[in-house]
């Protein structure tokens, strides 16, 4: 599987904007986070949902427009992925749970595309990748990889929540 992992991807600056827009705990998020009933979204694989697979998320980008708001606020990642063009850009909140949880494998899109993970805060959940290699969920980071490839997502035991923003492009 082929995969990059950058560290300190953005300055320290616009990584504390990025965390004050979703994690400040002094004010009420400007972001809404809407429920979602499973994490993979993929109707082709014909996922069952466990009662455990859930998590809230926020379209920032799809259909060819900015969604949300907040979107403004990532351009900053934009730039640095030197995107031709968009497909979408969705923030996950995956809320923390006693035991660590491995969300069901699924795909973003069936064609081949771009993909980064953007990883807000630093805690215990990871992103596994189709060779089962684990991704921790470092705050600063960025993988980039081929989203149409198998992968999920985990929860998080030490933080409250696990945030972490997708990119989809060309």
């Amino acid at each position: 599987m082929n995969y990059k992992i950058i560290d300190n991807f953005i300055s320290n600056k616009e990584l504390f904007n990025i965390q004050s827009l979703f994690l400040d705990p002094d004010i009420t998020s400007p972001i809404p986070w809407y429920y979602n009933a499973g994490t993979t979204g993929d109707y082709e694989l014909k996922i069952k949902y466990d009662v455990e697979d859930y998590y809230f998320c926020n379209l920032f980008y799809v259909d060819d427009k900015p969604y949300s708001k907040g979107f403004k606020e990532l351009k900053t990642i934009l730039d640095k992925l030197n995107c031709k063009s968009l497909i979408r850009v969705k923030g996950n909140l995956y809320p923390s749970t006693s035991k660590r949880y491995n969300h069901p494998d699924h795909i973003d899109y069936s064609y081949s595309h771009k993909g980064a993970i953007f990883y807000v805060n630093t805690n215990d959940g990871f992103t596994v990748l189709e060779d089962g290699t684990e991704i921790k969920s470092i705050e600063n980071r960025v993988l980039l990889f081929d989203p149409s490839t198998l992968h999920h997502s985990t929860t998080c035991t030490d933080q409250k929540v696990r945030i972490t923003i997708n990119f989809n492009y060309f």
